[in-house]
């Protein structure tokens, strides 16, 4: 059996395959769709996914869109921050999907406390309100996603594969939102005053890798259309976190745009 038998939140422990539905063995013989050997994903090696809901028929619904998709696996389920920071630390994950509002606190929470104990590890928020000021907030801490439950089903296990292989996931709207409020200046961020040194300025090439990533392109994805690999890519990117000095992709696309680098 491929899936996890873990629950971390209080109660009996819940076997995350009494979650599957009937037939569901057959359904991941294939993958759902061609999926590139290049990509993170693949059948023998899954993204594992940690949820964090304190709402039990979204944890369900969740846990049965990841569980009907061969390219992830979910590890572990939470209900509140205190049993998401056990979690965090219990689990081997690549993904966490967090509810915004849980019992005993916030989501925002439990990403500053992932992006400490597992830096490598990915975010996305899953909210009932699509709010931009909470979004910001979220991508600061460095979250790569935010879904907004009521719009989004059927969707978790792209999203979860979209900021795995170093994209983010947000709906269409809220970046069309976001994407005006950087265009007319009104983050709400106060940008700094010190004037990047020379060797600190992000060169022709770096711009154009993260006008690419600030549209949602992947590394594999960049280095198709530039016609680079895409080692070269993440080294660029590794640059421009070095030059703007920020830790996550949604950082460095919203430095560079409130500094008017793109």
């Amino acid at each position: 059996m491929r899936y996890a038998s873990t629950a971390t939140f209080e109660g009996p422990v819940q076997d995350t395959a009494e979650l599957r539905p009937r037939g569901q063995f057959a359904m991941h013989e294939n993958p759902p769709s061609i999926w590139p050997e290049f990509l993170a994903g693949q059948l023998e090696k899954p993204v594992r996914v940690l949820l964090v809901d304190d709402d039990a028929h979204m944890r369900r619904v969740i846990a049965q869109e990841l569980m009907a998709d061969a390219r992830t696996l979910l590890v572990g389920q939470a209900a509140s921050v205190r049993e998401g920071r056990k979690a965090i630390k219990q689990h081997e994950f690549d993904v966490m999907l967090v509810d915004l509002h849980l019992g005993d606190g916030q989501g925002f929470t439990l990403i500053d406390y992932m992006k400490s104990t597992r830096p490598s590890a990915e975010a996305i928020i899953v909210s009932i309100m699509e709010c931009d000021e909470q979004v910001l907030r979220a991508f600061e801490l460095g979250a790569t996603g935010y879904l907004v439950k009521n719009s989004w089903f059927g969707n978790y296990p792209q999203a979860v594969l979209q900021v795995a292989n170093g994209g983010a996931s947000i709906t269409p709207n809220l970046a069309r939102r976001l994407l005006q409020r950087f265009d007319s200046g009104n983050t709400g961020v106060q940008p700094a005053q010190r004037v990047p040194a020379e060797n600190e300025r992000l060169s022709q090439r770096e711009k154009e890798v993260l006008r690419m990533v600030a549209s949602g392109y992947t590394s594999a994805e960049i280095g198709t259309r530039l016609l680079i690999s895409g080692l070269t890519v993440n080294t660029h990117i590794k640059n421009i976190y070095r030059k703007l000095q920020v830790r996550t992709r949604a950082q460095a696309v919203r430095f560079a745009s409130v500094r008017g680098l793109l």
